[in-house]
């Protein structure tokens, strides 16, 4: 789907421009032109963003594939970032999953890219849609919009693998099943990816609200500066959110290794309690004693009974010697 929307210098609002309306719009170089592509075949893409815009081969190759952390490059006429949108992904709400969105931006036109709709460009779009003061202003205060969507998007992320994070502290004392190890691992891997992408994100944004780029409005600084802070917080809060997780398998493997020692004291102690009990019946089972032998004492009932007293005494007496040396 390729969409379009104009608002000219006398505040009127157009859509669906065709290429040739395009290319009239950015030689008068007046008004505020926004071109969005979602989920294009590159052979219809390219025309469009060579022939109409010039952009340079090599930015649109970087445009079409998907295969980049965010950035941005200055191309004089106009600059070419990478943002990415994160969202909580399928897996049992635990991996997070990243779109894309590349974004071309003139001094009166704003192109973006996306192979997958972007929640945070839909509320943009239907905003300019809703209200044309959106249009009215200029392109970096477009921009702005855009990229503070996109930044507003990563709070319910962090949250929800805060949630994450605290339900696993929870569990990990009470239940501490081989299941819950594989979230903390998915889980680690999530923050790591998520890391991966808020610093470099964070850097492109400081460049916004302190670089020279003859496109960005020096008004506007101030807008990308406030947007910085935010993934700057955020990413704070993910390290410290990394720093709980990692504690958490730490205390994972500690009450795993302590409810082992537990198991292995018990059947230490009941194999300790019936050692002497193993003795006694081989010793009084062993066949060394002749039938004919007078030796009426080794298997009268006095006998018998003073075996079981002393059979069940044993263990007994070995359990008290065990807790009075803080054994058991």
């Amino acid at each position: 789907m390729i969409r379009s929307i104009y608002n000219n210098a006398d505040g009127q609002t157009h859509t669906d421009l065709s290429p040739d309306d395009l290319r009239a719009v950015l030689k008068t170089q007046k008004g505020i032109l926004w071109l969005d592509i979602q989920d294009e075949s590159a052979e219809r893409c390219t025309p469009l963003l060579r022939d109409v815009f010039a952009f340079h081969p090599l930015a649109i190759d970087d445009a079409l594939a998907e295969t980049h952390v965010p950035k941005i490059d200055d191309w004089g006429d106009y600059v070419y970032l990478v943002l990415h949108e994160v969202t909580i992904g399928p897996e049992d709400g635990q991996a997070v999953d990243t779109l894309e969105l590349d974004i071309f931006m003139g001094r009166n036109y704003l192109v973006t890219y996306q192979s997958r709709p972007i929640t945070a460009v839909e509320r943009v779009w239907a905003a300019c849609q809703r209200d044309e003061r959106h249009l009215e202003r200029n392109v970096s205060y477009l921009l702005y919009h855009v990229v503070d969507e996109l930044a507003a998007g990563y709070l319910p992320v962090v949250e929800t693998i805060d949630e994450l994070v605290d339900e696993i502290e929870d569990r990990v004392v009470d239940n501490p099943e081989r299941k819950l190890l594989e979230r903390i691992f998915t889980l680690k891997r999530s923050i790591l990816y998520l890391r991966r992408i808020i610093a470099p994100q964070r850097e492109v944004l400081n460049k916004l609200a302190r670089g020279d780029y003859g496109v960005i409005d020096e008004s506007d600084r101030i807008y990308f500066r406030d947007v910085y802070d935010h993934m700057v917080r955020l990413h704070d809060i993910m390290e410290g959110i990394r720093d709980l997780v990692g504690g958490a398998l730490d205390t994972y493997l500690s009450v795993v290794s302590n409810r082992m020692n537990e198991v292995m004291k018990t059947l230490t102690i009941i194999t300790v309690l019936f050692m002497p009990l193993t003795f006694l019946t081989g010793f009084f089972g062993m066949n060394f004693f002749e039938a004919i032998s007078p030796l009426p004492a080794w298997t009268s009932r006095v006998t018998f009974y003073l075996l079981l007293l002393g059979m069940a005494a044993t263990p007994a007496g070995m359990y008290w010697w065990m807790r009075r040396r803080a054994w058991a």
